[in-house]
Parts: structure tokens; sequence; C-alpha cells
């Protein structure tokens, strides 16, 4: 037996329209699972298209912002109707805002609390009754290094990714006994949209650079092996796990 196929699985990813969620998409597509993408990209539903191009599982766009209670909740429940069932959620949607701390604006604190946090813990909480139905599903949480450590003019990012990494464990704590696996991956620097300033940042970027003993930034390929091994039977033993994936960034 394969303890990595998805077949007949139904998965949601929020935020996979683009950057690493894209990638997480494409990983569990590949392993055989049905996707529904929640994204306020415009080409959401395009993206879908090309991802399942006529054949092999389905995928289905539904654009939302997530920053939008009533949205989040008509998006989830559009999905898992498109679905018929939902077996794993991948909650991968997120912002950013940078400004000097002592200037970072209360609009940009509740901009991304409420999508990086907020959103995560109502698609956790909306995915968790449906696994409880059935005693099983695999919930997979993007925290981040920022879990681990403050940054520079990011401290709304920097609080939502802790507060991700304690949630996933609080959920896994009340979950894990009821067949519910509640894990995270924590990507280290990866070279998407979100890391755009740093990237034009040659001194910055230089500096992250020689501190990786991979020797590189990560790319959204990254972390397709590790989506689909949380998703899988592979994976029944762990939970409440904030799994690093930044090419040895923190142990160095």
């Amino acid at each position: 037996m394969n303890m990595f196929d998805l077949s007949g699985q139904k998965a949601i990813v929020t935020g996979g329209a683009s950057g690493l969620c894209l990638s997480a998409v494409y990983g569990l597509h590949e392993a055989g699972a049905d996707v529904a993408i929640i994204d306020i990209a415009k080409d959401v539903e395009d993206v879908a298209r090309n991802i399942e191009k006529n054949s092999g599982p389905k995928v289905y766009g539904i654009r939302a912002n997530l920053g939008k209670r009533d949205e989040l909740k008509n998006a989830f429940n559009q999905a898992v109707e498109k679905l018929g069932g939902l077996d794993i959620l991948v909650n991968g949607a997120g912002i950013q805002r940078r400004n000097k701390c002592e200037d970072f604006t209360e609009k940009d604190w509740d901009d991304v609390l409420e999508v990086n946090l907020t959103s995560v813990f109502l698609m956790c909480q909306l995915a968790g009754r449906k696994m409880l139905e059935k005693g099983k599903g695999k919930i997979i949480n993007f925290a981040s290094m920022l879990s681990y450590f403050g940054g520079y003019t990011v401290p709304a990012y920097a609080a939502s990714k802790g507060a991700v990494a304690q949630l996933t464990k609080a959920l896994s704590n009340e979950w894990a006994q009821k067949g519910i696996n509640v894990n995270a991956i924590a990507p280290g620097y990866m070279a998407t949209a979100l890391n755009t300033q740093i990237l034009n940042d040659q001194e910055r970027f230089n500096s992250i650079l020689k501190r990786i003993p991979k020797g590189r930034w990560g790319t959204p390929d990254d972390i397709k092996g590790l989506i689909v091994f949380l998703s899988s039977d592979a994976s029944d033993y762990i939970c409440g796990a904030v799994i690093p994936v930044d090419g040895g960034y923190l142990a160095c």
C-alpha cells in the first residue's frame, strides 16, 4: 500500500492561487486528491482549470476575501459542497504589512491579524466540525520562521505566526484522540512575492543567505513533499508539530 496516496481525498487550500500554496495544490493534486482553492485572486478559477486540465482529480477555484468572515464561511461551504466532503485543510492564506513598530498603524495590525490568525482559527473550526463527525482528518497550518523569532518591521505578522504555532498545538491537544491530526509547517526564507522587499534589498538578502546551510533561499517546490506527507496516512502519529522548512536556518 502506498501510504502517500491521496486518491479520493478532498482538500481545501486557502491562498492556493500563487506562491507556496499553489505548490501545495499541485502536490495534493499529483498525489490524487480533489482540491478546492480559496483565494482572493481574480484568476483563481483560471488557476484551478489550468491545474486540472480536464483530466485527473478535480480542482475548483473559489474567490473570497478571508478577511471578511461572511465570505470565509460562504467559501468554505461552497468548497465542501463542490468537493462532496472534506478530508484535508491547508491554511496558507496570508498577508504582510511592513513598517517600524512605532509607526505601525492599527488598521494594518487588524488586517494582518484577521487574515493570518482569525481566518485560520475559523477555517480550522469549520473543518474540525466536519472531521469530528467522521473521526478523521488532516489540518496543516502555515506558520513561519517568525513563529520562532520576531523579525524586523513586521510586528503584526510575527505576532500572527507565533499565534498560529500555538493555535496548532491547542487544536491538536483537543482533537488528536478524535482522529484529527493538526500540524503546521514553518517555511524559512522563500523566494516568493511575500518577500519581495527583502529580495530587492541585496545587503539583507546576502546576510540571510549566509546563514542558510543549504546555500540558497527556498522555493515553492520545497514544501510539496511535506504537504503530501502531513496529508497522508504516513503522518498519522504526528500531532501538534511545527516543522521548519528552512534549509537549516534555525540550526545555524
